[in-house]
């Protein structure tokens, strides 16, 4: 059996939308002068006083922005590869998914050089769980130690 000729009677509110004459949108599905069409007014272009990334499907920056940190580094180049590509590609995603990564151990990197040693194992949230999850803990350690490990015999063996 299939919607339309299934009685939903029953419930409370079924076909509450029915009636066209109920349909505060149906003078609009009928307009004469076609859809509405918007145009922005008003709205001036917000300064662009930094490098702004922004979707190559779209010919210019949005009028207004966020602003964030420039891009830099390693993590800044991945970024401006990715803005290269077509939201629709991997190419643009993965790279920004890496971008993100890679930031976040360049911050990291930044505190160090400042003298501000973070502590890492408390803002990974480990010490709560601990408490609370231990066998996921080891479970999350040791493969850190096991990826750190292969990667660090990877090196050595170049070396050699």
């Amino acid at each position: 059996m299939n919607n339309e000729t299934r009685d939903n009677s029953h419930i409370k509110g079924w076909g509450i939308d029915a009636d066209p004459k109920n349909d505060p949108t149906y003078p609009m599905q009928n307009r004469k002068e076609g859809p509405l069409k918007y145009e922005r007014r008003g709205q001036k272009q917000q300064p662009i006083i930094q490098e702004v990334l922004h979707s190559n499907e779209r010919p210019n920056v949005s009028a207004v922005y966020g602003l964030g940190p420039e891009p830099s580094g390693l993590s800044g180049k991945l970024r401006r590869f990715a803005f290269e590509h077509g939201e629709g590609e991997f190419s643009h995603w993965i790279p920004l998914i890496l971008a993100d990564r890679i930031n976040a151990i360049e911050g990291i990197i930044d505190d160090i050089k400042q003298g501000n040693f973070p502590n890492i194992i408390a803002e990974k949230g480990w010490p709560a769980q601990w408490k609370y999850d231990k066998i996921g803990l080891i479970e999350k350690v040791a493969i850190y130690a096991a990826i750190t490990t292969t990667v660090w015999l990877l090196c050595r063996k170049k070396d050699k």
